[in-house]
């Protein structure tokens, strides 16, 4: 449980992380360490929060994750929302604030925030109930894919290229029901290669981009169409090859409106990822303001993304 701890007279300002997995975070307390840059966690999965008290000083970062039911944290994004709103109330620095948690637990907010900005999204449906979904696919068309609004990890991703097996899984006990009810109905990008790019920002700057080898599929995947259950059925498991590879040629328009979709959101860390089409038509289908890194492939281009966010915000603090 975690107590939030009010301001003191002689607490010193710290970065503080606010999050509900351990095992995401352990690379960047490895970047802390490096700096020698004081830090704080604070575990969001159940707790208090004293609205009469002032928040501690320092700088604030919100890791929230839309997947944390799936660790048994079925609150944890809520009681974030509640953190957040104190913190900004008292006029707290916050990096990935209520905004950027609003758009981590909707892929609809995500493609009006994109849409706002021109970046081309896939033609979704949102749906409640599932009953609606075959009228949805029927205006819609086949292929396509059915999501989760409230994901993460991949949650709820299946592609149907006929209506035949997608009302088998709709009435088939293996359905899955989106925890927020929403279900989205989405057009299926036909990648001519079998790849997807994540292009990682710190700072609201373009870092680097990542290449995901989405061919067999694999666990863990930072992409909702890596490992993309075909028919309903589970897809083959993966192979052992390089899964991904930093891109440093990578170049896209796109870049600079993903940063001003961004910094019109309130977010300042992110991985946005984005798949192009036999026509060579760029699109953005997912932001993810708690990113995460492929280490083997930072390791062999050099370049690694939780230390540049220790810099940002050790430089934040200071």
């Amino acid at each position: 449980m975690t107590q939030i701890i009010p301001a003191t007279e002689t607490a010193s300002p710290r970065i503080h992380v606010l999050h509900e997995n351990d095992e995401w975070v352990v690379p960047l307390r490895a970047a802390f360490a490096e700096r020698d840059a004081p830090f704080t966690e604070w575990f969001l999965d159940t707790g208090g929060l004293d609205l009469r008290a002032a928040p501690p000083p320092g700088v604030f970062y919100n890791r929230m994750s839309a997947s944390s039911h799936t660790r048994g944290h079925r609150y944890a994004p809520e009681f974030t929302g509640a953190v957040l709103a104190w913190l900004e109330r008292h006029g707290r620095r916050v990096v990935n604030g209520s905004r950027a948690l609003q758009l981590e637990i909707s892929k609809v907010a995500q493609y009006e925030a994109l849409a706002a900005f021109g970046v081309p999204v896939p033609d979704t449906l949102a749906v409640v109930g599932r009953g609606q979904i075959a009228q949805a696919a029927r205006s819609l068309g086949f292929p396509l894919i059915l999501k989760h609004n409230r994901a993460g990890k991949g949650l709820g991703v299946q592609l149907f290229h006929d209506a035949q097996s997608l009302a088998a899984y709709i009435e088939s006990d293996t359905f899955e029901e989106p925890l927020d009810g929403i279900t989205l109905v989405q057009r299926y990008i036909a990648a001519p290669e079998p790849y997807i790019t994540r292009l990682e920002f710190v700072g609201g700057r373009f870092l680097y981009a990542v290449r995901v080898d989405t061919s067999a599929g694999f666990e863990l995947c930072p992409a909702d169409v890596c490992a993309v259950p075909v028919d309903g059925n589970t897809p083959a498991p993966a192979s052992a090859a390089e899964k991904f590879r930093i891109d440093p040629d990578f170049d896209t328009p796109l870049i600079p409106l993903l940063e001003k979709v961004i910094a019109a959101n309130g977010i300042e860390i992110a991985g946005i990822e984005v798949i192009r089409d036999a026509q060579g038509r760029l699109y953005a289908y997912d932001i993810n303001t708690n990113t995460n890194y492929n280490p083997d492939a930072e390791a062999k281009a050099g370049i690694h993304g939780m230390r540049a966010i220790a810099g940002y915000l050790h430089d934040l603090l200071d």
